[in-house]
């Protein structure tokens, strides 16, 4: 009999499944997958109920201890702060009393209110914000739908949780632009005074490169892990920790081999799933930056268990550490560390996941430099 499936440990459930901004590089709404428009805005009671039975039915079968839960979207606050803290609460009901459950709510900051970070935070639940830097210039992408700027709304409810409800401010997650100064956008993020950042190479792949790749042959230049790498050295000689960096943080855990847990390095099994606002049980969104679809896996809340997710082929592919991997990654290195990047962006329209990143020699790039760096500090310390 084969060694039974680990379970799922996280679950991302889109709460509301629209945005109140029109952010010009969105994968999921300006990306080549359509299922978001036949799906109901919002996720209905029923939806949410019976996501929260399969949640529980599942930590219980397979005797979790610790589960993370999602909120997500589109924009979740859409729904309202108390929507989102009666499911927070009813997940929580259900689940065995052995299990605990850290819910969180990725939000893009504009409708933050002190009204509703206090219900947040009175239930629970922290706040993940995503922000393209700490600065209008950083954001000027991230528009509503008439044009307008969202910074000054994001900002102000950032520094609304930074002031009055630090435990809620789960941190900041950024996705990389490498026309912009890395020092600059960092050290303007720490103005927002995040307990932690998640630096995110933008979705591409090998059919759609990302922006600011002349070409993705050999030799080509290595804009992203220039950007990385100048970051890393800014955050490496602070003298103290200003704020984790998840990236780094794990590049440095794997180079002294100690297990990972991001989606982006090594090769660990990824542990999301996701519920859509229709019940709709998928793999993980940055899927669909590939193709439209790339992520349905034809079960839903309403007759499947999350144990029917965990043998979907593509779930099953996903979670095959190196077995899933290009020859190339296989025999390359830095395998263990770089772990073949992020799982969307191997994908080519004509062989599908079997290549290696696109942002492979961007990963390199960083890899080596953090190895560089550990070496130097490991040589210092025994003078």
């Amino acid at each position: 009999m084969p060694p039974r499936a680990a379970a799922f440990g996280q679950f991302i459930v889109k709460v509301h499944g629209r945005c109140n901004l029109a952010c010009r590089y969105c994968y999921l709404y300006e990306g080549p997958d359509r299922t978001w428009r036949d799906r109901p805005a919002a996720a209905s009671p029923a939806v949410l109920d019976r996501t929260a039975h399969r949640i529980a039915e599942h930590a219980a079968a397979h005797g979790t201890r610790h589960l993370a839960l999602v909120l997500h979207g589109g924009e979740p606050l859409l729904a309202g702060a108390a929507r989102l803290a009666a499911f927070a609460d009813r997940v929580q009901s259900l689940t065995p009393g052995s299990c605990t459950v850290r819910t969180t709510v990725q939000t893009n900051a504009t409708l933050l209110t002190e009204r509703r970070a206090a219900t947040l935070a009175r239930h629970g639940i922290r706040v993940g914000i995503s922000l393209d830097g700490g600065r209008p210039a950083h954001n000027r992408l991230r528009t509503d739908r008439a044009g307008r700027p969202s910074w000054p709304a994001a900002a102000r409810g950032a520094r609304l949780l930074a002031e009055q409800h630090p435990g809620a401010y789960a941190g900041i997650l950024t996705v990389i632009d490498p026309d912009t100064d890395p020092v600059e956008v960092y050290t303007s993020l720490l103005d927002l005074r995040p307990p932690a950042l998640d630096l995110l190479l933008p979705h591409g792949n090998w059919s759609a490169p990302p922006p600011g790749l002349p070409h993705t042959g050999p030799g080509r230049p290595t804009p992203y892990g220039d950007w990385l790498t100048a970051v890393f050295d800014r955050w490496w000689h602070a003298g103290r920790r200003e704020t984790r960096v998840r990236l780094f943080e794990e590049c440095v855990a794997l180079l002294l081999g100690l297990p990972g847990a991001t989606e982006s390095l090594g090769l660990d099994p990824v542990d999301a799933i996701v519920v859509e606002t229709d019940g709709a049980i998928e793999q993980v969104d940055s899927l669909k930056s590939a193709y439209d679809t790339a992520a349905a896996t034809g079960l839903d809340v309403f007759r499947h268990s999350f144990d029917d997710a965990l043998g979907h082929p593509g779930v099953t592919a996903r979670r095959a550490g190196g077995d899933a991997l290009a020859p190339a990654c296989r025999g390359c290195p830095l395998l263990t560390v770089c772990g073949g990047g992020h799982y969307a962006h191997r994908y080519r329209a004509d062989n599908g996941f079997a290549n290696p990143s696109v942002y492979c020699a961007d990963l390199a790039r960083l890899v080596r430099h953090v190895a560089a760096r550990l070496a130097e500090a490991t040589a210092e310390a025994r003078r």
